[in-house]
């Protein structure tokens, strides 16, 4: 079905499969057990089928159409997330709808031709020796469920515990809108006074270019200047490059660690400044920026923005925040949050 729809085995796709896993043996198993209870009973297979099946059928399909409900969201969602969980949210549903389509037809089916009552039949030694690990793996779950449920109060103290420490991870770990990938490739502009001679811009490509190929995890460097360069349009100002880097193996530090090892040297450049990032696979927005974030100040007069331009720029170049101090930030948003809800 996924070939069908064009999907491939890409991360959304494996972890939809993934998380079906636990979804998809509860319906066989649901199955499988109310037979085998009637044939315990002294029925015969076939008769046990047919009995179970008739008894479980609606439970299982308002199991199904019950998981189903929940990715309905999903199935809805628009804008960017939307199109990349709609894979997942479509794997899901359909793998959810050929275990409740194989538990309703192929597994009856097998229990009335395999099934037999185990009590009263006779088995091998290999047979026994595993039955006997299961009864020792059921005693000793049996002994910790015991401890548990003897320890109420220290139980609730670990579980209280659970959730504060999941509370505060959620806060702690860093997030984001897409994880930052190391894909091996990294691209870069270069931006200098207006007033530069495309001769002049050419010799800082080619002095920029040499700092960057002269790094230990470069593999190669290419670059130009002039025609479309710096997002479109001629602009001699402007350059771009691209990197490529050696294997991860090999240079040891990802594509973020080389830039903030590049930063420095790039840094004593006079004339010139080149922005490095990162190539990902998936980009939000058709603007070309020198950044994986952009910021973009508007306003109604022209004035205006040549006042608040520089300040803003100066405070974004100002602007350093310890490790501390963003754990304190993210921890006063977080609070804010419980605020406004207990409200």
């Amino acid at each position: 079905m996924m070939y069908v729809l064009h999907y491939s085995l890409d991360n959304l796709s494996l972890m939809a499969l993934t998380i079906a896993v636990g979804f998809v043996v509860d319906d066989a198993i649901v199955m499988l057990e109310n037979i085998y209870r009637h044939i315990e009973g002294g029925m015969t297979p076939l008769d046990a089928t047919l009995k179970g099946a008739s008894e479980i059928g609606f439970t299982i399909m308002s199991i199904s159409i019950s998981l189903v409900a929940v990715f309905i969201p999903l199935l809805l969602m628009g804008g960017i997330i939307g199109r990349l969980f709609r894979e997942f949210a479509i794997t899901m549903t359909l793998t959810i709808a050929v275990s409740a389509f194989v538990a309703l037809t192929l597994s009856p089916t097998m229990c009335a031709q395999f099934l037999r009552d185990e009590k009263h039949a006779q088995h091998g030694r290999f047979y026994m020796t595993i039955e006997r690990a299961f009864d020792r793996l059921l005693a000793w779950y049996t002994r910790g469920l015991d401890f548990v449920l003897k320890r109420q109060r220290a139980t609730l103290v670990v579980f209280a515990l659970t959730v504060a420490t999941t509370v505060l991870l959620y806060v702690v770990i860093p997030k984001g809108f897409f994880p930052q990938q190391d894909t091996g490739r990294m691209m870069g502009q270069i931006q200098a006074d207006q007033s530069i001679s495309f001769q002049l811009m050419k010799e800082k490509l080619v002095h920029l270019m040499d700092v960057v190929r002269a790094d230990p995890a470069v593999e190669s460097v290419a670059g130009y200047t002039g025609a479309g360069s710096g997002g479109g349009g001629s602009q001699t100002n402007s350059a771009s490059i691209y990197v490529l880097l050696k294997p991860l193996s090999v240079r040891k530090l990802s594509s973020d660690e080389v830039i903030a090892r590049l930063r420095p040297q790039l840094a004593q450049f006079a004339g010139a400044r080149l922005f490095l990032q990162t190539v990902q696979d998936i980009r939000v927005g058709a603007r070309q920026s020198n950044a994986q974030y952009q910021f973009t100040l508007q306003a109604d007069q022209v004035s205006d923005l040549n006042e608040w331009g520089p300040k803003l720029l100066a405070a974004l170049a100002d602007a350093g925040f310890t490790t501390a101090e963003i754990r304190k930030i993210a921890w006063d948003n977080w609070r804010r949050v419980l605020d406004a809800w207990w409200r």
